[in-house]
C-alpha cells in the first residue's frame, strides 16, 4: 500500500467514524443537579429500577448527605437503595472495602478519579488505595474492587446505616429498628434490616439481602453496638462497637450491626461482590441474584443498563440541538425515569397480578409534568403506574399522594392522583379499570382520612359542606384550589362513563376555588420611578376564610409550609390556580389585558418560583390573555437563568423528575395542562425534534428560523398535520397517532397568531365536559 493510498484509507476511516452518531446515553451526565438541592442520584440504576446502587457520603464537617451523594467530602460506603430528586429515605445495605485495622463506623475515605455514567460508578478510595466500581440490575447490585497488596484486606457490611439517620426525634428522621446478619459461609452473608420514618413518616419497611463474594476470605466476623444511637452530630462513638467471631448477630432499634470478611490480596487483585435485594424475603433476594446476576460480570451488567437507557432515550431525537442541549434533555429523561420504582413481584403486603410500584415521591410533584410526559412517550409505563395506584387503593384503602417503603404518606396538597388518573383517561390509555378508578377518586372526595397528612383530603368536611377548607385546617388555601381541580377530574371520568349525576355533582364543586376569592383584596400597588407616578395594584386574590364565612387576615407568606395557608407558593401563584377554568380566573382578574398585566407583575416582582411545582403552569397562562409572546419571553429567560448542564443545573429539588420533565416539555416547545387533553405552545429551543408517541408513531416538530441565540423565539404561524394552527393550543388526539407540527419563528411578536381563541375552559359558552 502506497503512502497516498494509506493516507486516503485513514482519511476515509476517520470520516466514517465522524459520521457515526454518538449513542444517546453518552449525553447523560448524572452529575447535573447534584448540587444546590437538586438531590439527583449518582450510581447505577435501570429505568424505574428497584436497586439504585451508589455512594453514600459525608461532607467535610462529617454531616451525612440526606440523599447519598456529595460533591465534597468522603465516601462512607456503597448502599443499594436510593431515591432521585428527593431525600430522607433508604441508603440500605452499605458495603465498604478497606485495608488495615477495621473500626466500624469510622472507615470513611476521600476519593479521587471519580466517574459516573449510566449503569456505572467508579472512584478510588484514597485512604485504602482501592478502586471501586459499581453496576446493577433491577433488583441486584454488583461491585468490583481492585485492591493493593495487603495482608489485611476486608469487605465490610453495615446493616444499620440509612440516610437521614435520626440523631433525635425529628419528625422526618429515618430510624433503624432492628435486624439480623448471618454469615452462612465464608463467601456469603444474608440478613434483614428493618427501618422506619423518613420524609414520608412511614412505618416499618424491611430490606432482605444476600451478599456473595469471590474474595479469598479466611475469616468472617460480626459486630454490634451496645444499644442506643452511637451517632452525635454526625460523628460516631466507636467505643460502643464490639467485634466478635460470631457468624450470627441480631439487634434491636438504633443498635449498630454489621459483618467483616477478612482476606489477603496481591497488587491489583480484583474482588467481586454481588448483592441480591428483596422487600419480601431472603429467599426472594437469593432468587433475584440467581435470575439477574448469575455471575460477577460487572461489564455485562453495565452493558445491559446502557441498552435499557438507550431504549428510553430513543423516544426523543434532537436535530440541530447544541451539545449542551443534548446533555440537558437526555439527562432530564434519565432523571424523569428514575422513579417511581418498579417493585412488581416485590410487594410484601399482598399478592396480586397487577403491577406494583413504590416511591411515588410525590404525585403532588409529578402529576403536572412527569406523568403527562410518560403518558406521551411511555404510555405502557404510565398505564402500569395508574394500575398500581388503583391496586394500592384496593388493598390499602386510598391511592397515595406519596408512598415510600410500601406505606402511603404524606399528602401535600390535593388528592392529585385524581388528576393523574384523569390525564390517562382523557388521553385514552388502554387496560385500566376506569370504574375502579372512579371509586377511588370518589373516596378521596368523600371519606375523611384518619390521618389528614397521610392520604385522602384534609379538611374535607368543611370543604364539602361550606365549599372551602377553613383556616382551622393547615394549607387551607392551596387545598381548596387543588380540590376544585381534583373534582373536575372526577367529573371528567364520571361523564365519560355515563354517570351524569356524579359528573354534575363534582363539576359544581369544581367552582369552589371562587369561594376563597376576595374581589376587594388589592395587592401590588407600586410607584414607577421613571414616570414618578403611581401604578395601580390588582384586585382579587385568594384569602383565608373562617368557619363562620367571614374573612380572616390576608396571607402574605412568600413560600408557605405545611402549616401555612398556601403550600410552597404565595397568593400570586395560587390565586391563579384553576387549570380547568382559566376563563373564569381571567374574568375575576379584570379581563384579558388586566390579567396579562397581573402576570407580568408576578414574573417581574419575584412571585414566580420555578423551583416549586405550583408555578409550573404560570408561564403558559398568557395563552388565556392573547399574549403568547409573553409566554415565550418568560420561558426563554427561565430556561437560560435556572437550567444548565452543570452540577447546579436544576433549580432546587428535582422532585423525582418533575423539574426535569418540565424542562423537556418547554425545551421542545409545548406543555401539558395536566388532567386535560390540552397542550399549550410555548417557544421551542431546538429547531427540529422527533418524539415517539407509542405504537411506532412519531411527532415531528420543526421550528423554522429558530436560532441558537434565542432571539427568534416568537411563533409567527403554525401548521399541525398540514392544516393551519392559529391557536396556542392543540389536543392530545391531534398527535396521539403521530404527526407534524411546523412552527415559523420570528424575532418580534406576531400581531395576529395565537391571539384569537384561548384554550378551553369550563366557563366557555360552548363547554362540553366529555367529548
Amino acid at each position: 500500500m502506497t503512502k497516498q493510498t494509506l493516507a486516503l484509507a485513514l482519511l476515509l476511516a476517520s470520516t466514517l467514524h465522524a459520521q457515526q452518531p454518538k449513542p444517546l446515553t453518552s449525553y447523560i451526565d448524572p452529575y447535573i443537579g447534584v448540587d444546590w438541592g437538586g438531590n439527583t442520584f449518582i450510581g447505577s440504576a435501570i429505568p424505574f429500577g428497584m436497586v439504585k446502587l451508589g455512594p453514600d457520603m459525608e461532607t467535610f464537617d462529617h454531616k451525612p448527605s440526606g440523599f447519598g451523594y456529595s460533591s465534597t467530602g468522603s465516601i462512607l460506603g456503597f448502599s443499594h437503595t436510593h431515591l432521585s430528586g428527593a431525600q430522607g429515605k433508604y441508603g440500605n445495605i452499605l458495603v465498604m472495602p478497606t485495608t488495615g485495622d477495621v473500626t466500624p463506623l469510622a472507615i470513611a475515605s476521600p476519593r479521587e478519579r471519580e466517574t459516573a455514567q449510566p449503569g456505572y460508578y467508579a472512584a478510588t478510595l484514597t485512604r485504602y488505595n482501592i478502586r471501586a466500581e459499581l453496576s446493577s440490575t433491577r433488583r441486584t447490585g454488583v461491585h468490583r474492587y481492585t485492591f493493593p497488596a495487603s495482608q489485611n484486606a476486608h469487605l465490610t457490611l453495615d446493616l444499620e446505616h440509612c440516610l437521614s439517620r435520626g440523631n433525635s426525634q425529628g419528625w422526618e428522621d429515618q430510624h433503624f429498628v432492628g435486624g439480623e446478619v448471618h454469615v452462612t459461609n465464608l463467601h456469603e452473608i444474608t440478613g434483614i434490616g428493618r427501618y422506619s420514618g423518613g420524609w414520608n413518616r412511614g412505618g416499618e419497611y424491611r430490606v432482605y439481602f444476600v451478599l456473595q463474594t469471590d474474595a479469598p476470605v479466611s475469616t468472617a466476623r460480626t459486630w454490634t453496638g451496645n444499644g442506643g444511637n452511637p451517632w452525635k452530630d454526625g460523628i460516631p462513638d466507636t467505643s460502643t462497637i464490639r467485634i466478635t467471631n460470631d457468624h450470627n448477630a441480631t439487634v434491636n432499634a438504633e443498635t449498630p450491626i454489621g459483618a467483616i470478611l477478612d482476606f489477603k490480596t496481591s497488587a491489583q487483585q480484583q474482588v467481586h461482590v454481588r448483592v441480591g435485594i428483596s422487600f419480601v424475603s431472603i429467599d426472594q433476594a437469593r432468587n433475584n441474584l440467581h435470575e439477574e446476576m448469575p455471575t460477577y460480570d460487572l461489564d455485562a451488567a453495565r452493558r445491559n443498563v446502557v441498552a435499557q437507557w438507550q431504549k428510553q432515550l430513543d423516544t426523543i431525537h434532537l436535530n440541530g440541538a447544541t451539545e449542551k442541549q443534548r446533555r440537558m434533555i437526555y439527562t432530564a429523561i434519565y432523571h424523569t425515569m428514575m422513579m417511581p420504582v418498579d417493585r412488581t413481584g416485590e410487594n410484601p403486603l399482598w399478592q396480586s397480578t397487577e403491577p406494583y410500584y413504590d416511591d411515588y415521591y410525590a404525585v403532588w410533584d409529578t402529576f403536572r409534568s412527569s406523568a403527562p410526559f410518560l403518558t406521551l412517550v411511555a404510555p405502557d409505563r404510565e398505564r402500569d403506574l395508574v394500575r398500581s395506584l388503583l391496586n394500592i387503593y384496593q388493598h390499602d384503602g386510598y391511592m397515595p399522594d406519596a408512598r415510600s417503603g410500601n406505606i402511603n404518606g404524606r399528602t401535600q396538597g390535593g388528592s392529585n392522583t385524581d388528576v393523574m388518573v384523569a390525564d390517562a383517561y382523557v388521553k385514552h390509555l388502554p387496560g385500566i379499570d376506569w370504574n375502579t378508578a372512579l371509586q377511588a377518586m370518589i373516596k378521596n372526595a368523600e371519606v375523611t382520612p384518619a390521618d389528614l397528612q397521610k392520604e385522602g383530603r384534609g379538611g374535607i368536611d368543611d370543604y364539602n359542606k361550606l365549599g372551602y377548607v377553613t383556616n382551622k385546617d393547615e394549607r387551607s388555601g392551596s387545598r381548596t384550589v387543588e380540590y376544585s381541580n381534583d373534582d373536575y377530574s372526577i367529573a371528567e371520568i364520571a361523564c365519560g362513563l355515563g354517570k351524569d349525576d356524579i359528573a354534575k355533582k363534582y363539576l359544581a364543586r369544581s367552582h369552589n376555588f371562587e369561594n376563597l376569592w376576595d374581589k376587594n383584596l388589592e395587592e401590588g400597588a407600586d410607584v414607577n420611578p421613571r414616570a414618578k407616578r403611581s401604578v395601580p395594584g390588582f384586585k382579587g386574590f385568594i384569602r383565608p376564610k373562617n368557619p363562620d364565612g367571614t374573612w380572616a387576615a390576608p396571607n402574605k407568606d412568600v413560600r408557605g409550609s405545611w402549616w401555612s395557608f398556601f403550600y410552597e407558593g404565595d397568593e400570586w401563584t395560587y390565586s391563579l390556580y384553576a387549570p380547568h377554568d382559566m376563563r373564569r380566573i381571567v374574568e375575576l382578574s379584570g379581563g384579558p389585558e388586566e390579567f396579562a398585566r397581573r402576570l407580568d407583575y408576578t414574573f417581574t416582582h419575584g412571585h414566580y418560583d420555578v423551583s416549586n411545582e405550583p408555578g409550573f403552569l404560570l408561564p403558559m397562562l398568557y395563552a388565556w390573555s392573547s399574549h403568547p409572546d409573553h409566554t415565550a419571553d418568560v420561558l426563554r429567560l427561565t430556561l437560560e437563568k435556572w437550567f444548565s448542564d452543570t452540577r447546579s443545573g436544576i433549580p432546587g429539588n428535582d422532585d423525582s423528575g418533575a423539574m426535569s420533565s418540565w424542562l423537556i416539555f418547554n425545551t421542545l416547545g409545548f406543555y401539558p395542562v395536566a388532567g386535560q387533553d390540552i397542550y399549550i405552545l410555548g417557544t421551542p429551543a431546538i429547531p427540529d425534534s422527533t418524539i415517539a408517541v407509542g405504537n411506532g408513531k412519531t411527532l415531528h416538530i420543526v421550528a423554522k428560523n429558530a436560532g441558537e441565540d434565542g432571539l427568534s423565539r416568537y411563533i409567527q404561524s403554525a401548521t399541525l398535520n398540514g392544516k393551519p394552527l392559529n391557536n396556542t393550543w392543540f389536543r392530545h388526539a391531534d398527535i396521539a397517532n403521530g404527526g407534524e407540527l411546523i412552527l415559523t419563528m420570528g424575532s418580534s411578536p406576531s400581531a395576529t397568531w395565537g391571539r384569537q381563541t384561548p384554550p378551553p375552559s369550563m366557563s366557555d359558552p360552548d363547554f362540553k365536559l366529555c367529548n
